[in-house]
Parts: structure tokens; sequence; C-alpha cells
């Protein structure tokens, strides 16, 4: 017998929810990526759950909300496991259709994952027509397994970011370090005319050393400065340490280590100790160009900050959608390019240009002329392209004293440029296209099966942080006004004064 049924419910409603089940964050995952989407970096759980409540009724939690979310991210993205399975098919397909570009994957006696390295061909093709200065950093992933991204930055005629290779390794240490600047050296191979500027990471000075014996070693001056400012207060020695760093000459920079040394000799005895030719202009061994600091690398951590999350093809294909969007725009700029030198050279030397018309310049014999201006008197030898202010040495484009000397020749301000800052140069160092994954050619059966297991994920106590701990500069620099600019007295236009304006 079938017992009878009644259309009106006589249970109560709490008995009635105990008994159903609820859906789960897998179904609700599903649900929202099929008709609601969005999984963006910022998208937050408030977000899902009022997006289900409109479109479905569903009421959630916050904490429902975040599996749904975190879900759906996984759905759209892949997971971190499928990530590191899908590394030795994503690299294979990466190097087929950017013939030349150096891969490695290594992996431990257990097959997990341990290192990664990428360099794009057209960096490789592009890196000749750079200033042979390389930056280096590292920083943190964000992921479920997390790791260091090292990165490898140079800076083309147009003082844009160019990125050379990549890195996925467990932490900075000798060993990684070591394994990064072995891969390095097989793209950009040990030279006496290369300089590599980083921090002061201890691994990173050892590797260098290990890897590349003949190169010059810098240190970032913006990382020094911090130190400065934690051990020895005082603005004025900090000005006093800037001045130093950035000084051309010998005497000038003499001068203000004497003065350092007068006001606090504890600083003077640091500074020694971090070894004056690797946070110097004037006693760097090798040439380090405008690149004083580790800023590009900083910059380029800084546009990878939201992608540091991602499972890691996911990280490297957003590096090389990124790199494909740079090298076509800049390429193309440099086809548009009306002038001989890049835009951002002549920008500067068209200030240089007019404070040049202030000074006085009286011939010495011929190749030798001596520029008088501003209290002081420097001589420059046109044809071995030197100056006594040293500038024009060091950076290899000519400063004031050159412009007026070689105006006072009739000769133009550009010949006296290193190719490097020419628009031929900007565009070869652009001219190799990076190329997206081909998915319609088959994948070799050893790739296919070549295993990459995750490594061990190692869970820090307490909540992950999301961002590092800003240092006592950043904090400094982001409360400080902004310096008043003061108007000509003749026209009342900024950017000049009365003296140089042009309006009689």
């Amino acid at each position: 017998m079938f017992d009878k049924y009644i259309p009106n419910h006589t249970c109560s409603v709490t008995e009635r929810s105990a008994r159903s089940r609820q859906a789960t964050h897998e179904i609700l995952g599903l649900l929202y990526k099929d008709f609601v989407g969005g999984v963006g970096p910022t998208i937050l759980p408030m977000h899902v759950a009022d997006a289900l409540n409109k479109r479905f009724q569903i009421k959630l939690d916050y904490w429902k909300a975040y599996r749904t979310l975190r879900y759906a991210r996984d759905l759209v993205r892949g997971t971190h496991e499928s990530g590191y399975e899908l590394l030795p098919a994503y690299l294979y397909m990466i190097k087929r259709e950017n013939p030349g570009s150096h891969t490695r994957l290594e992996v431990d006696e257990n097959q997990r994952f341990k290192y990664l390295f990428l360099a794009f061909s057209a960096s490789i093709n592009g890196f000749p027509y750079m200033r042979k200065v390389v930056v280096v950093d590292g920083t943190f992933l964000q992921g479920k397994y997390k790791g260091t991204l090292l990165t490898a930055t140079a800076q083309d005629g147009n003082f844009q970011i160019f990125p050379i290779a990549y890195a996925v390794v467990d932490t900075e240490n000798d060993e990684s370090w070591v394994w990064f600047f072995e891969q390095l050296s097989t793209v950009i191979p040990d030279d006496k005319a290369l300089a590599i500027i980083s921090d002061r990471h201890k691994s990173i000075g050892k590797a260098i050393r290990t890897v590349y014996p003949k190169c010059s070693r810098g240190i970032c001056t913006y990382h020094l400065y911090k130190n400065i400012l934690v051990h020895f207060r005082g603005r004025e020695a900090f000005c006093l340490v800037k001045k130093a760093a950035n000084a051309f000459r010998l005497v000038d920079f003499q001068t203000t280590f004497n003065q350092i040394q007068a006001l606090n000799p504890a600083l003077r005895t640091y500074l020694e100790r971090a070894d004056v030719r690797l946070w110097t202009r004037v006693h760097f061994p090798g040439d380090r160009y405008n690149l004083l600091t580790s800023n590009i690398a900083e910059s380029m951590n800084r546009v990878l900050s939201q992608s540091r999350k991602l499972p890691i093809v996911q990280l490297l294909e957003v590096v090389r959608s990124m790199m494909t969007r740079w090298f076509n725009s800049r390429r193309t700029d440099a086809l548009k390019l009306q002038t001989t030198l890049t835009r951002g050279v002549e920008k500067l030397l068209e200030s240089r240009v007019e404070y040049s018309k202030l000074l006085n310049v009286q011939e010495i014999d011929a190749n030798q002329v001596q520029v008088i201006g501003g209290g002081s008197l420097h001589v420059v030898n046109l044809r071995d392209r030197k100056c006594s202010c040293r500038r024009f040495d060091l950076e290899r484009l000519p400063c004031t004293h050159a412009i007026a000397a070689a105006e006072s020749r009739k000769m133009s301000p550009i010949s006296l440029c290193h190719p490097y800052y020419h628009r031929s140069y900007l565009y070869n160092s652009y001219s190799t296209a990076i190329m997206p994954r081909d998915f319609s050619l088959p994948i070799p059966e050893h790739v296919a099966t070549k295993v990459c297991l995750p490594p061990i994920p190692r869970q820090q106590p307490g909540r992950p942080k999301k961002s590092r701990i800003k240092s006592i500069l950043e904090i400094a620099m982001q409360k400080k006004r902004l310096r008043k600019q003061h108007a000509c007295g003749n026209c009342n236009e900024v950017g000049h004064n009365r003296k140089t304006c042009k309006i009689e």
C-alpha cells in the first residue's frame, strides 16, 4: 500500500531545512562561472554572494562565498597543481613558436618542481642593442606553493624597461642564485664590459663572483639609503651620502666624503665597509651609465604584483602577453620616430642645450676647447668624447659643456651620442616578435608524458601577508610635500627664471 500524498506540509520550516542538503561550493562555483562570471583580482566574496542572490535568490554566508569564488577561479584559470602538470608542454610550445628561446625546467628525484628559467628569443636578440647593464632582483610569489620570482632586466635607449629573463625558484639562497646566473650566462656571456646591479643580498654577490667573475657588480643605492636612514639619523648625513654616490668627479666625491667624516665618523666607516666600488659612480670599475638603483627591476615586480598569486603557467602566460604587447608597441613607436635619437634622449638634451647657450667657449687646439660658466672651467675633448666634468665620459651623452663646444665648432650634438641612444638601435631592440602558443600542433609523446609534480608547500604560521612591510624611506616619500615651482619674474611661467627668460 502506498501512503496518500498530502500536498500541505505540517512539519515546521526548521525541520524541513535541517534535513535538506545545501548546495556545495562546487555547484555554486559552476553556476557563478557559467551565468555570472568575473573572477578577477578585484572580485570579492561579497560580490559573489550579491550576484548569486540577485540571479538565483541563493543566500550565502561569507565563507561559503569565499569557497565558491576560489572554486570558480580554479575552473577558469586551472588549479595550482594543474599549472605544474602543464609546465613541460607549455615550455615546449613557447620554444617551438619562438625559436632561439632558452627554457629550462628542473625537478628533484621525486619529480617535484625545483627550478624554472625562461628567456624569450626576442630578448636575446635585442640585448646586443642595450647598454651592457643588467639589473637582477627577486620577489615572493603568493600562490599556494609560494616560491620566488627572479628577474633580469635592462634599460633601452629610450630609458624603458627591457625584460631579459625570468626564473621561479623555491627561495633566494646560494644554490638558487648560482643556478639562475648559470642559465643567464647562456643568454648573456661573461664579459668585462658587463655590469650587474642588485641589492646587497649575500647570495647574489657569491653567485656573481662564481658565474660572472669578469663583470663589474654594483649595489642599489636606494637600498643603501634605506639602511642609512635606519642606522644613522639625520637628514644632512643622508643628503651627503646621496651626493657622494652621484658624484662624477673624484675630487667632488672626496670633498663630500670628508664632510661625512667630520659629521659622523661611524657613517664613513659603514660606507667604506660597503665598498665604495659598489655604490659610487666615480669608483665603479665598469660602465653603469645612469643606472644607480635597481628601480627597473622593482618596477617589473610591481607590474606583476597582481599575477604573482596565479598558477605558474598562468603567471608565465601573463608575462608572455605583457612582453608581446610591449615589444609590438615599442617597435611601432620606433618606426614612427622622426628624429635620429630616441624620444627620451631628445627631451634630456633639449634641457641641456638651453643651458649650454649661457656658457662661454674658448679654443685650445684642434680637438680641445675650454668651457667657462657657472663659476667653473671644464675642458672638452671632442675627438675622444670626454669632458673634465666626466658626465660625458660616463653617460655616453654630451653634457652641457660638450654641447657648447660642439655648437662653437658647428657640430651637431647628435654626432656625440653613443649609438645605443639612436632610433635604429631602439627599433632593433624590439625587432623580433614574441609569439603565443599554437594549440593546433601536436605535442611529442616524450613531452606530454613528462612528469612535473608541485613542490611540497611550506605554510608559514599566521595569516598570509598580501604585501610587504614598507621601509622608513618609502613612508617618508609618501608623506613628502611636493616642491613649490617658482615662476619667472618676467612672464610668470614655471620652468625657468628671469635670467634665462626669452622675453625681454
